[in-house]
């Protein structure tokens, strides 16, 4: 063969391997998009209740996950179903043995569903397609979810966190935090806290079961508690307040054998004999109703957190915690009655 004619060859074998690879990579690029976006329609399936409109950026999310997923769903059901379980090392590293500085702020939802008729607090029903957009918005912001044990972990042992950290808590226990919002921050491979109450949920929405208690664990999250029913304990008596503080406490401990290091305050209210007993059962802090950004700096037996209510978008839901950070730390009581 002569020279001019190997020569060519050797460029159309060239041109050849090259178009090879970009088949491989249009391949590979279509069949990750097809199994992100079936798992995030099997998110948005999974969410009964929930709502997205059309016009929101969650809508256009879901109307497009729903066209590119309903030809290959079946193929990557079993990807799709697959466990997310988000594990402490893969958010944060090892102690440093120096006090860190992580700031960050506390989100507060409560109902992930559309308030039912008569619903006493609707403000506080976000549903699931406004939670979905919410989430989005803050993993676009770089925010990346720690629960209450890592930022303790940051501020006494140094563990390095995540450049944004943001906690995201759930209060009372709602059977909608387990259906709604835990596959969603599943997909994401995202953490979250839950305050849970032991009883007196309303019957209509429920209370959470011990199994999905377990698969709120087995996705990350951490478990703490309102207390046994949700009481106003500034107006509780010794017994009251050990009954409501430390026998929550112990029995989750018992049932779950988790630490529930922290507690919440039901409705936000406390004082410093509330205070006291908290730390008396062996918790390492508490949270608030008071909008603002948890620090080192701040007694951590009142950290404030932000209060996420229905019909906030997620460009709102990012100025509303950018605009917390400027509050100042909550007093050292807080009484709403």
């Amino acid at each position: 063969m002569d020279p001019e004619a190997l020569t060519r060859r050797r460029a159309e074998r060239a041109r050849e391997r090259r178009r090879r690879r970009r088949r491989r990579r249009l391949a590979a690029a279509g069949s990750l998009a097809v199994t992100v976006a079936v798992a995030i329609a099997i998110v948005i399936a999974s969410l009964g209740g929930g709502s997205h409109p059309r016009g929101t950026a969650a809508g256009r999310a879901a109307d497009r996950v729903s066209r590119s997923a309903s030809s290959g769903h079946s193929a990557h059901r079993a990807a799709g179903s697959r466990s997310h379980a988000v594990r402490t090392g893969a958010r944060i590293g090892p102690p440093t043995g120096h006090p860190g500085d992580a700031v960050a702020p506390i989100l507060m939802y409560h109902v992930i569903n559309p308030p039912p008729p008569g619903a006493p607090y609707p403000g506080l029903y976000v549903p699931s397609g406004e939670f979905l957009e919410q989430m989005l918005a803050l993993k676009h912001a770089g925010y990346h979810p720690v629960t209450l044990d890592d930022l303790w972990a940051n501020w006494r042992h140094g563990n390095r966190l995540p450049s944004k950290p943001i906690v995201i808590t759930f209060d009372n226990g709602y059977r909608s935090q387990y259906t709604n919002a835990m596959p969603i921050l599943r997909r994401l491979h995202w953490t979250a806290v839950l305050n849970t109450q032991l009883s007196g949920l309303p019957p209509s929405q429920g209370g959470l079961t011990d199994a999905q208690f377990r698969g709120l664990l087995a996705a990350g999250w951490e478990l703490d508690t309102q207390g046994m029913s949700h009481a106003d304990l500034v107006t509780e008596d010794a017994a009251g307040l050990h009954y409501q503080i430390d026998h929550a406490r112990s029995v989750l401990q018992h049932r779950f054998h988790v630490p529930v290091r922290w507690f919440c305050y039901p409705s936000g209210q406390y004082d410093a004999t509330v205070i006291a007993a908290i730390r008396a059962a062996g918790f390492v802090g508490s949270t608030t109703v008071v909008p603002g950004w948890a620090s080192r700096d701040d007694n951590p037996y009142a950290l404030p957190r932000l209060r996420v209510l229905a019909g906030t978008s997620g460009s709102e839901l990012l100025s509303q915690v950018a605009a917390a950070r400027s509050q100042p730390a909550p007093p050292g009581a807080y009484e709403t009655g």
